[in-house]
């Protein structure tokens, strides 16, 4: 069975006021070409397919020409909804598509129903997730009758329940599609973050699957085993991406236990990169004639001056300039200052979530920031 990985399509997001939909277009097409060309039976999306829970209608018609085109060729869609996502619009018409193979994830209502596939080597179970809170797990469990278990008060226990619950048989190939931050994983600037890691889910509790194809971390990358993988975004929505090469993840799974990953690099319509030196270096034609002048771009200044109107003058060079910051002795002095007023605003719990960050190279637990939390109150600290 071979799957194509991708999530955090983010349709219809704007960067730096910069619309994103043309190049959305274009990648989502390069997609659906790589899907005919590796004869994929499938595409996993793992969330965040809109940058908005009320999207803008130039956003669902993208996704209607993404999902038109791939069950046009007879390829599968497994899509959950991910934290920017309404799950209920999501969800609206998903068992309609389904007699297309367009599978969307349900609001989740205490279950997870899996759909069977078959290949050469038997029965592959998929599972679509939406992201989960303890709140939305909560909720779906009140409603059963006669519940009297404890409810999850955390992000790991509100998963690790709602994986229990699908039951899923650990001798047959099991691959789920989910939408959550697992402890390790690094984050870029464009991602939403949760103060001292409370979303924070381990890799262990995905033990029964073969293969969990996550999204919400827009960086490439495997935690705890290379079978639990985020496959990045398709396109760079923050330059601290623009060294990132982006892809496609390919998935071929085999007999039970084998799993094969290799990934297919994305060209996008425009890169998006740094450029640094001073005015006269970077409007030089011979610094810039060789070099994607329609690129996304930050220029990042050296002179110790200001340039009149520096913005407007570069744009004429770079049409797609994003932002222009001066690196020089008065704005070094001006980030110390900066710097100083953000420590002040910050309260105790996300100072010392961002120290114990910085020596762990991972984000406290739930449990250890509750346990932070408590020592912050009892030695009178309490939170600003």
């Amino acid at each position: 069975m071979k799957l194509l990985h991708i999530s955090d399509l983010h349709l219809g997001k704007r960067v730096n006021d910069f619309s994103m939909v043309e190049d959305q277009v274009y990648i989502l097409d390069k997609i659906i070409g790589i899907a005919e060309k590796e004869r994929a039976e499938g595409v996993i999306i793992a969330g965040d397919i809109y940058d908005k829970s009320l999207p803008s209608a130039e956003a669902v018609q993208v996704f209607d020409r993404f999902l038109t085109g791939l069950a046009g060729l007879g390829i599968k869609v497994f899509a959950v909804s991910g934290n920017h996502d309404s799950p209920e619009r999501i969800a609206f018409g998903s068992r309609l598509m389904s007699g297309r193979g367009v599978y969307l994830s349900p609001v989740y209502d205490g279950r997870i129903n899996k759909i069977t596939l078959e290949d050469e080597y038997g029965e592959l179970n998929m599972y679509l997730m939406p992201f989960i809170k303890p709140a939305v797990v909560r909720h779906a469990l009140e409603q059963e009758e006669g519940r009297e278990a404890d409810m999850p008060e955390t992000y790991q226990d509100a998963v690790k329940l709602a994986v229990e619950r699908m039951g899923a048989d650990s001798t047959k190939r099991n691959v789920l599609a989910a939408h959550q931050f697992v402890t390790g994983a690094g984050r870029c600037d464009s991602e939403e973050a949760s103060v001292g890691g409370l979303d924070n889910v381990d890799a262990e509790v995905f033990d029964v699957f073969d293969y969990v194809a996550l999204g919400h971390i827009h960086s490439p990358q495997w935690v705890g085993r290379e079978t639990v993988r985020y496959c990045g975004t398709p396109l760079k929505y923050s330059f601290s991406e623009a060294d990132q090469e982006k892809s496609v993840t390919v998935v071929e799974l085999k007999e039970k236990g084998r799993v094969e990953l290799r990934t297919v690099p994305l060209i996008p319509l425009h890169d998006m990169r740094r450029i640094r030196g001073s005015y006269l270096e970077v409007t030089a034609r011979s610094f810039y004639q060789e070099s994607g002048t329609e690129d996304y771009v930050e220029i990042t200044l050296t002179d110790e001056e200001d340039i009149p109107d520096g913005l407007h003058k570069l744009r004429i060079i770079y049409p797609n300039l994003m932002r222009l910051v001066y690196d020089n002795k008065r704005t070094r002095q001006d980030r110390s200052v900066e710097a100083a007023e953000d420590m002040e605003r910050k309260s105790e719990l996300e100072l010392f979530g961002e120290f114990y960050e910085l020596q762990n190279n991972r984000p406290m637990s739930a449990e250890q920031a509750d346990f932070v939390k408590g020592l912050i109150q009892e030695v009178g600290g309490g939170e600003k």
